[in-house]
């Protein structure tokens, strides 16, 4: 059910299905999919019923008045069962995984311009030092997905870019056979590399560091997962996807948002119906969920790219940035429509702001009328400072804040008589 009158400011979506371990993982990948913002939401799944409520807007911080997204909604959330994958029909589903560096990716995509193959949609994260990339391919002259045969010299010639000279096991390619949700399988990559216990190589702003605690509710059984972190797109289901792949029920939840932050707070249990039994598991949940969060971080300056395509387009671009010493911390391609719409986010070397020189010159080869620099939606423009004033008083007293939401979320589940 879609409510619109009875929110002042947001757009109140209810759910209401039989019980389903999948199915909050799957209600928030359809609105962030629709690139919604879930400014308040309440999860409750005892017993044999799931009820789901979020409050949403659009990325401009907007009611959703747009008929067509409603029916979209409601539609998608109808169905919400079926299989929500994208079909890859015609096309060969390419898997990487490496040591990042600069100019990486301007050879993975020089590799592939030379083996006459078309990419028609790719996203690529780095984090920690490590890159992972899911990238949709077509056999330039045929139109046709790309042939075991030559499949096979294209993996060799890749792994060989993507294995770093101390760390040589470290590259993978795969061809992906599963149709996933392109965003939830960048996540299994990255988790399956391992990259939230590596070590960063490149310097980031920190903006995006969460702080996690983990505690037991041994009265209920449950264990309560505490984030606060700065707000921003697709949060909430960069959490949710990764406590699911962990193999984590969520039973309750409460999300909540002010201006520039969030507050997560989820019971969970094991799919076994235990709760964290460890400190090295807690310790193990906190620094995944802390790598989740942070690979979507979308350091550095923002570049779109609109350009009509043609083969080696993208290794072109990708190569200028080479050149002036950009390094690229995370991309969106598509070139489904016979254009070229590009996002990338880029940083210097060692992941400072690219200077405002070297910008200019990079869109005066590629075209000014081509490559921007686009800001982020109305919504985030001031967040990121008024984030940084507020951490900067927060020190103990964030401890003290989680603690005070774990006893309060107690209290309304009846778990303790008082939170004061």
């Amino acid at each position: 059910m879609i409510d619109n009158a009875g929110c002042v400011d947001a757009t109140r979506i209810m759910i209401d299905s039989a019980r389903n371990d999948g199915i909050l993982l799957e209600a928030v990948q359809v609105l962030t999919d629709l690139n919604l913002s879930i400014k308040k939401g309440y999860v409750s799944s005892d017993g044999r019923w799931n009820m789901d409520v979020f409050h949403v807007t659009n990325l401009d911080g907007n009611k959703l008045t747009d008929d067509s997204i409603i029916n979209c909604i409601e539609q998608s959330l109808g169905t919400i069962d079926s299989t929500r994958s994208k079909s890859i029909d015609g096309m060969t589903a390419l898997e990487l995984t490496g040591t990042d560096r600069v100019g990486l990716l301007s050879e993975v995509f020089a590799v592939l311009s030379d083996l006459s193959c078309d990419v028609v949609e790719s996203k690529v994260w780095t984090h920690n030092g490590r890159i992972a990339a899911l990238i949709h391919l077509k056999d330039c002259h045929s139109g046709s997905p790309i042939d075991s045969k030559k499949m096979d010299r294209i993996e060799a010639r890749l792994r060989n870019v993507l294995k770093a000279d101390n760390d040589i096991r470290s590259a993978k390619t795969s061809v992906s056979l599963a149709v996933t949700h392109t965003e939830r399988r960048l996540h299994q990559m990255m988790f399956a590399d391992r990259d939230y216990d590596r070590t960063p190589i490149m310097r980031t702003s920190g903006r995006y560091s969460p702080l996690v605690s983990v505690q037991n509710c041994a009265e209920k059984g449950y264990s309560v997962v505490n984030i606060q972190v700065k707000d921003r797109p697709k949060l909430l289901f960069d959490v949710v996807c990764t406590l699911t792949d962990m193999q984590y029920v969520v039973f309750h939840a409460t999300i909540n948002t002010t201006e520039f932050q969030a507050y997560l707070e989820f019971f969970i249990r094991h799919i076994d119906g235990t709760p964290i039994s460890s400190e090295a598991e807690k310790q193990r949940v906190i620094m995944c969920l802390r790598a989740a969060i942070e690979r979507r971080a979308s350091e550095g300056v923002r570049l779109e790219l609109f350009k009509p395509d043609k083969p080696g387009l993208l290794a072109e671009v990708t190569r200028t940035f080479r050149e002036n010493a950009m390094n690229v911390t995370e991309a969106e391609i598509s070139t489904a429509t016979g254009m070229a719409q590009n996002i990338f986010y880029v940083t210097d070397a060692i992941g400072n702001p690219v200077d405002s020189k070297v910008i200019d010159s990079v869109m005066q080869r590629i075209g000014t009328g081509h490559l921007r620099v686009k800001e982020l939606p109305l919504m985030y423009h001031q967040k990121a400072e008024n984030y940084d004033q507020s951490t900067s008083s927060l020190g103990g007293a964030v401890l003290v804040s989680l603690g005070s939401l774990f006893k309060r979320n107690l209290y309304h589940l009846g778990l303790i008589k008082s939170y004061y």
